[in-house]
């Protein structure tokens, strides 16, 4: 009965976080347009970052409660899914198409910032013996790469608009700048209370029915706080809005990386996960560099590359399960 509740529980927690991240969006994007921020800076920034607040909020309630494996878990499996799963379903809709300037600079530095995580991850201590750690300096380093991705973002945005010369586009505010800062309150508080709710539960039901807080983070709520992402992308790729998508993911997962991670622990201190396997690094990185290798040919993921996509996730997540009851 007790696991029923909490089962319950983390449904609710679910909704919460996914529809208090949907009206954190709509909020900050209409307050963004009530001060005429350029368009291109709200949909690089707010939306990258707002469908990320899920995860945010997640990574300070695990760190709160004490429980790493899920703070780490939640990281590197939102970002597998983002690529893996989010992209494989979107190329599968709609053939993905990548511009050059993603090709050549946004995915690299997606991947470098991957790379960097499991160099700082991977700790050698006086035995010998290979342990991860992610200490206060590994994360201010990722939030230096996170500033250095703004800077991007911010002289991308300066290149388009000078591009568009006296054309200015500014989007009409979808509500007054009253109910856009509600909006934005009550977004706050549906994500940081549906997170509670959610690392709460979780790791409740992880300890009654044995299941590592591990295969909980990598699985349930991985893929639960990416379901703005998710829902973002299968728009995106309905419209054929191959930038809005390929964007998102990509500053969704540097977010993941740089801040959900990284900003806890710059205020927590170090951190040692003790549950984790090579196999779920190796995934992280596989999934970056699957992504920038399709991406290159002929600047299109199609949707054979999505089903490539699709069935790897399918291997690793068939890995994790056959693991719980092995």
């Amino acid at each position: 009965m007790e696991i029923a509740l909490q089962v319950l529980l983390l449904i609710i927690g679910f909704i919460l976080l996914i529809k208090g991240a949907d009206w954190l969006v709509d909020g900050a994007s209409s307050v963004a347009s009530n001060f005429k921020v350029s368009k291109l800076l709200i949909g690089l920034t707010i939306v990258a970052f707002g469908t990320g607040a899920p995860e945010l909020a997640v990574s300070f309630s695990s760190l709160i409660n004490g429980t790493t494996d899920i703070l780490i878990g939640n990281v590197i499996g939102s970002n597998i899914v983002n690529v893996l799963l989010l992209i494989g379903v979107a190329a599968v809709i709609h053939p993905i198409k990548v511009k050059k300037d993603t090709v050549s600079k946004e995915l690299p530095l997606l991947l470098l910032i991957s790379t960097a995580l499991i160099v700082l991850l991977l700790d050698v201590n006086l035995a010998d013996a290979l342990i991860n750690t992610f200490s206060r300096a590994d994360a201010i380093i990722c939030l230096l790469f996170f500033a250095i991705f703004l800077y991007y973002l911010i002289a991308m945005a300066r290149k388009n608009r000078r591009g568009r010369n006296a054309k200015k586009e500014v989007e009409k505010p979808k509500y007054k700048l009253g109910k856009s800062f509600l909006l934005v309150v009550i977004g706050l508080a549906g994500v940081v209370g549906g997170s509670q709710l959610v690392v709460d539960s979780a790791s409740f039901i992880a300890t009654a029915v044995g299941i590592s807080e591990r295969i909980i983070s990598l699985t349930i709520i991985a893929i639960g706080t990416s379901l703005p992402e998710l829902v973002t992308t299968v728009t995106a790729a309905r419209k054929g809005e191959s930038d809005l998508l390929v964007g998102n993911i990509v500053g969704s997962n540097i977010f993941n990386i740089c801040i959900v991670l990284a900003l806890p622990v710059v205020f927590a201190g170090g951190i040692t996960p003790d549950n984790f396997e090579i196999i779920d690094l190796a995934m992280l990185i596989l999934s970056s560099v699957l992504l920038c290798f399709l991406a290159r040919q002929d600047h299109k993921i199609s949707r054979m590359d999505g089903v490539l996509m699709l069935i790897i996730f399918a291997v690793y997540y068939g890995y994790l399960i056959y693991g719980v009851f092995a």
